[in-house]
């Protein structure tokens, strides 16, 4: 079976799936490497380059002209430089690690409503009964409502908690049950967990900042899997050390990696995790799927699922 030449920056095990998939060899590249066959039609691209300052990467001078389509391994396309997306078509992985996310999330909030792991005894002097929160009756406050905001509301709202959501699109919400509210403020006001699941764009940046901070209900649990330019660290320390903060799950900071003897690492109420929330098989599966089902809809010239609507570089012509 013969094609458009893939090229592909993901791990052996999801390559050898697409392979088996499509009955055709394709091309491997470590992840974010910019060497890009010559021959290559379809990209399948991780984030490119290395280190925090990636989207900042310089365009390569033999950058390859005939690329026509590049699905991405993920959502945002904020670690991308811009060339980079404005050389061929482009499509977004956008929903393919939803639930993974959103699991997390709950995982999170279970971790925290629980206090775990401290909750577990290992002798009899630790022997001593205690109460603890429950997901029930809770308040989850949603920055952002796409689709790990979707995943997460519903699993939320399953478990009998009250979900409140602030968005930029003025659309009702997609989730019966989800509360819109008006501003950050009035979502810290009345969340026991508040997530941040929205892009990392200008009118995000530093979003949970001293001023977020001053409207929060006391103890406030902050879960972010969106990205860490979205919070204000040194407002973060100064909210948990004052007990308006109860606690923060951070599974993405900025940069990442934290340097050495950051004091993320140490915090008693912070638990960090190195980006992995949407590393899961479904996630990997998810996108296979997603990735064959605009393979056909590229060969039939039809617009792809999750398309950008990106104007090409006119440099890359």
């Amino acid at each position: 079976m013969t094609g458009p030449v893939i090229t592909s920056h993901l791990e052996d095990d999801f390559n050898d799936a697409l392979e088996q998939r499509l009955g055709r060899k394709i091309q491997r590249l470590p992840w974010g490497s910019v060497d890009i066959p010559d021959n290559t039609e379809i990209l399948l691209a991780s984030p490119i380059g290395k280190g925090p300052h990636r989207h900042t990467l310089e365009r390569p001078a033999n950058w390859p002209q005939h690329i026509k389509w590049i699905q991405l391994v993920s959502s945002g396309t904020d670690i991308f430089p811009p060339w980079f997306l404005q050389s061929a078509r482009v499509s977004t992985a956008r929903g393919v690690a939803a639930h993974s996310i959103a699991d997390y999330c709950l995982a999170a909030i279970l971790s925290v409503s629980k206090d775990l792991p401290n909750l577990w005894v290992n002798s009899p002097l630790q022997w001593q009964s205690r109460r603890t929160a429950t997901v029930y009756g809770s308040t989850v406050g949603l920055v952002g409502l796409g689709a790990i905001g979707e995943a997460l509301a519903q699993k939320a709202l399953a478990l009998g908690a009250q979900v409140v959501a602030v968005r930029q699109s003025k659309n009702p919400s997609p989730v019966a049950g989800v509360r819109l509210v008006g501003s950050i403020a009035e979502l810290m006001a009345v969340s026991d967990h508040v997530v941040l699941v929205a892009p990392a764009t200008s009118s995000t940046y530093k979003i949970i900042d001293a001023k977020a901070w001053a409207h929060a209900k006391p103890g406030l649990h902050l879960i972010n899997v969106a990205r860490g330019e979205l919070v204000d660290d040194d407002a973060l320390l100064a909210a948990l050390a004052s007990g308006q903060a109860g606690f923060a799950t951070l599974d993405t900071t900025a940069p990442e990696p934290l340097p050495e003897g950051h004091p993320f690492y140490n915090h008693a109420h912070i638990q960090l995790s190195s980006h992995t929330s949407a590393l899961s098989w479904l996630t990997r599966k998810s996108l296979l799927e997603k990735f064959v089902a605009n393979l056909a809809r590229y060969q039939g010239g039809q617009t792809l699922i999750d398309e950008l609507a990106v104007a090409k570089d006119s440099s890359a012509a």
